[in-house]
């Protein structure tokens, strides 16, 4: 397989999930007018369910960005890397169902741990991925020295454990641990970028 094959195909699958998302934020019901001649008040119920859409809208971004970067830095698609991909793909389907979960039920502890641990797993999908494609090119890679220690890479899924655990006493913390994340990631990591150029 080609890489730009791959790269089509995770872009489709990627705009495919973020629709799905999108379609999920309903249209307000209107309140009784006399009550409240206010039309945004309509909007309040809504606020939790478009907080965690732009949340997990800007996780899409991140990896779909990443993951760019990452297979243009491959040389050849083989069959490992094909499937380390279905496996990260896998896990971004699951973001639209557990992002209007955790929405819709005001941040509950069962929907914010389960958010937790789709974007773990997500993670986790994401490492194995970018450790094929090192394999395939050798430790002595420019790809390899780009990435080097990947502090922020290692670091993402304790902080979404501990998130998932939080969930369980306090999950407002859950939520400012999945923010805190996100802000990570959204400085620009121009690593393999520079390697490549």
């Amino acid at each position: 397989m080609e890489k730009n094959r791959l790269e089509a195909f995770s872009d489709g699958v990627l705009a495919i999930i973020i629709t799905i998302m999108v379609l999920e934020l309903h249209v307000p019901h209107p309140t009784d007018q006399r009550l409240h001649p206010n039309e945004f008040i309509d909007l309040k119920p809504l606020l939790p369910v478009f907080l965690t859409y732009v949340l997990s809208f800007i996780y899409l971004g991140i990896y779909w960005n990443n993951h760019h970067h990452l297979v243009k830095a491959a040389q050849k698609v083989n069959a490992a890397m094909m499937w380390a991909n279905l496996h990260l793909l896998f896990w971004l389907s699951l973001f639209p169902f557990v992002t209007g979960w955790m929405g819709e039920n005001h941040f509950t502890t069962a929907p914010t741990a389960l958010y937790g641990v789709v974007m773990f797993m997500a993670a986790i999908a994401y490492f194995i991925l970018q450790s094929v494609i090192i394999a395939q090119h050798g430790r002595g890679s420019k790809l390899a020295m780009s990435i080097g220690r990947d502090f922020k890479g290692k670091f993402s899924p304790v902080m979404y454990a501990a998130a998932v655990a939080a969930a369980f006493f306090r999950p407002w913390i859950s939520c400012g641990l999945y923010v805190l994340v996100a802000l990570m990631w959204l400085i620009p990591d121009r690593r393999i970028e520079r390697a490549l150029d």
